[in-house]
Protein backbone atom coordinates (compact mmCIF):
# COMPACT_ATOMS: atom_id res chain seq x y z
CA UNK A 1 0.00 0.00 0.00
CA UNK A 2 1.34 3.42 -0.85
CA UNK A 3 1.86 6.11 1.78
CA UNK A 4 -0.98 8.41 0.68
CA UNK A 5 -3.56 5.60 0.70
CA UNK A 6 -2.38 4.55 4.14
CA UNK A 7 -2.52 8.17 5.33
CA UNK A 8 -6.08 8.47 3.98
CA UNK A 9 -7.10 5.32 5.91
CA UNK A 10 -5.40 6.68 9.02
CA UNK A 11 -7.24 10.00 8.78
CA UNK A 12 -10.54 8.29 7.99
CA UNK A 13 -10.23 5.96 10.98
CA UNK A 14 -9.23 8.86 13.24
CA UNK A 15 -12.29 10.77 12.06
CA UNK A 16 -14.57 7.77 12.65
CA UNK A 17 -13.08 7.11 16.06
CA UNK A 18 -13.30 10.68 17.31
CA UNK A 19 -16.49 11.62 15.48
CA UNK A 20 -18.44 8.54 16.50
CA UNK A 21 -17.14 8.81 20.06
CA UNK A 22 -18.01 12.48 20.39
CA UNK A 23 -21.36 12.12 18.62
CA UNK A 24 -22.55 9.16 20.65
CA UNK A 25 -21.30 10.72 23.88
CA UNK A 26 -23.24 13.89 23.04
CA UNK A 27 -26.50 12.02 22.47
CA UNK A 28 -26.08 9.74 25.47
CA UNK A 29 -25.16 12.65 27.75
CA UNK A 30 -28.26 14.63 26.77
CA UNK A 31 -30.59 11.63 26.63
CA UNK A 32 -29.53 10.97 30.23
CA UNK A 33 -30.31 14.57 31.14
CA UNK A 34 -33.80 14.24 29.66
CA UNK A 35 -34.84 11.72 32.30
CA UNK A 36 -36.90 9.94 29.63
CA UNK A 37 -36.21 6.25 30.30
CA UNK A 38 -37.58 5.18 26.91
CA UNK A 39 -35.24 7.59 25.09
CA UNK A 40 -32.33 6.52 27.26
CA UNK A 41 -32.99 2.87 26.42
CA UNK A 42 -32.96 3.60 22.69
CA UNK A 43 -29.90 5.86 22.80
CA UNK A 44 -27.79 3.57 25.00
CA UNK A 45 -28.61 0.64 22.70
CA UNK A 46 -27.44 2.55 19.62
CA UNK A 47 -24.37 3.98 21.38
CA UNK A 48 -23.26 0.43 22.21
CA UNK A 49 -23.78 -0.61 18.58
CA UNK A 50 -21.91 2.42 17.22
CA UNK A 51 -18.97 1.69 19.48
CA UNK A 52 -18.85 -1.88 18.20
CA UNK A 53 -19.39 -1.06 14.51
CA UNK A 54 -17.33 2.12 14.12
CA UNK A 55 -15.17 2.98 17.13
CA UNK A 56 -13.69 -0.47 17.77
CA UNK A 57 -12.40 -1.03 14.20
CA UNK A 58 -11.01 2.52 14.14
CA UNK A 59 -9.28 1.97 17.49
CA UNK A 60 -7.50 -1.00 15.90
CA UNK A 61 -6.68 0.70 12.58
CA UNK A 62 -5.21 3.81 14.25
CA UNK A 63 -2.05 2.35 15.81
CA UNK A 64 -1.49 -0.13 12.96
CA UNK A 65 -1.71 2.53 10.25
CA UNK A 66 0.17 5.08 12.36
CA UNK A 67 3.10 2.77 13.05
CA UNK A 68 3.15 1.66 9.42
CA UNK A 69 3.25 5.29 8.21
CA UNK A 70 5.93 6.07 10.77
CA UNK A 71 8.03 3.25 9.33
CA UNK A 72 7.38 4.28 5.71
CA UNK A 73 8.23 7.93 6.41
CA UNK A 74 11.33 7.05 8.41
CA UNK A 75 10.25 8.79 11.61
CA UNK A 76 12.23 7.45 14.55
CA UNK A 77 10.17 5.82 17.29
CA UNK A 78 11.99 8.07 19.74
CA UNK A 79 10.44 11.25 18.27
CA UNK A 80 8.82 13.11 21.13
CA UNK A 81 5.60 13.75 19.19
CA UNK A 82 5.26 10.03 18.46
CA UNK A 83 5.92 9.05 22.07
CA UNK A 84 3.39 11.65 23.28
CA UNK A 85 0.85 10.49 20.68
CA UNK A 86 1.19 6.88 21.78
CA UNK A 87 1.02 7.78 25.47
CA UNK A 88 -2.09 9.91 25.02
CA UNK A 89 -3.68 7.28 22.79
CA UNK A 90 -3.04 4.72 25.54
CA UNK A 91 -4.59 7.08 28.11
CA UNK A 92 -7.67 7.46 25.91
CA UNK A 93 -7.85 3.69 25.57
CA UNK A 94 -7.55 3.17 29.30
CA UNK A 95 -10.53 5.50 29.72
CA UNK A 96 -12.50 4.04 26.80
CA UNK A 97 -12.39 0.38 27.89
CA UNK A 98 -14.27 0.95 31.16
CA UNK A 99 -16.61 3.36 29.33
CA UNK A 100 -17.59 0.55 26.95
CA UNK A 101 -18.31 -1.76 29.89
CA UNK A 102 -20.30 0.99 31.62
CA UNK A 103 -22.30 1.69 28.45
CA UNK A 104 -23.24 -1.98 28.12
CA UNK A 105 -24.40 -2.12 31.74
CA UNK A 106 -26.27 1.18 31.37
CA UNK A 107 -27.88 -0.09 28.16
CA UNK A 108 -29.13 -3.19 29.96
CA UNK A 109 -30.44 -1.24 32.96
CA UNK A 110 -32.22 1.28 30.70
CA UNK A 111 -33.77 -1.49 28.58
CA UNK A 112 -35.01 -3.27 31.70
CA UNK A 113 -36.44 -0.07 33.20
CA UNK A 114 -38.11 0.86 29.90
CA UNK A 115 -39.61 -2.61 29.47
CA UNK A 116 -40.92 -2.63 33.05
CA UNK A 117 -41.95 1.03 32.96
CA UNK A 118 -39.91 1.62 36.11
CA UNK A 119 -37.34 4.17 37.21
CA UNK A 120 -33.68 3.58 36.59
CA UNK A 121 -31.74 2.13 39.52
CA UNK A 122 -29.32 4.33 41.44
CA UNK A 123 -26.50 2.19 40.01
CA UNK A 124 -27.28 3.62 36.54
CA UNK A 125 -26.62 7.13 37.78
CA UNK A 126 -23.38 6.11 39.53
CA UNK A 127 -22.22 4.54 36.28
CA UNK A 128 -23.29 7.65 34.35
CA UNK A 129 -21.12 9.88 36.54
CA UNK A 130 -18.07 7.65 36.04
CA UNK A 131 -18.83 7.46 32.30
CA UNK A 132 -18.94 11.26 32.08
CA UNK A 133 -15.72 11.79 34.08
CA UNK A 134 -13.79 9.26 31.97
CA UNK A 135 -14.83 11.05 28.79
CA UNK A 136 -12.85 14.21 29.57
CA UNK A 137 -9.32 12.76 29.60
CA UNK A 138 -10.17 10.45 26.68
CA UNK A 139 -11.41 13.24 24.41
CA UNK A 140 -8.82 15.74 25.63
CA UNK A 141 -6.02 13.27 24.98
CA UNK A 142 -7.32 12.53 21.50
CA UNK A 143 -7.55 16.23 20.67
CA UNK A 144 -3.86 16.59 21.53
CA UNK A 145 -3.08 13.48 19.44
CA UNK A 146 -4.88 15.11 16.49
CA UNK A 147 -2.75 18.22 16.92
CA UNK A 148 0.44 16.14 17.13
CA UNK A 149 -0.62 14.13 14.07
CA UNK A 150 -1.04 17.29 12.00
CA UNK A 151 1.90 19.36 13.28
CA UNK A 152 4.48 16.66 14.05
CA UNK A 153 6.60 19.01 16.20
CA UNK A 154 10.21 17.93 16.25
Amino acid sequence: MDYLTLKWLHILSATLMFGTGFGTAFYMFFANRSGNVQAMAVVTRWVAKADWWFTTPAVIVQPVSGLWMMHMAGYPFSSRWIMWSLALYALAGLCWLPVVWLQLKMRDMAASAAAGNTALPERYWRFEKIWTVLGFPAFGGLLVVYWLMVHKPM
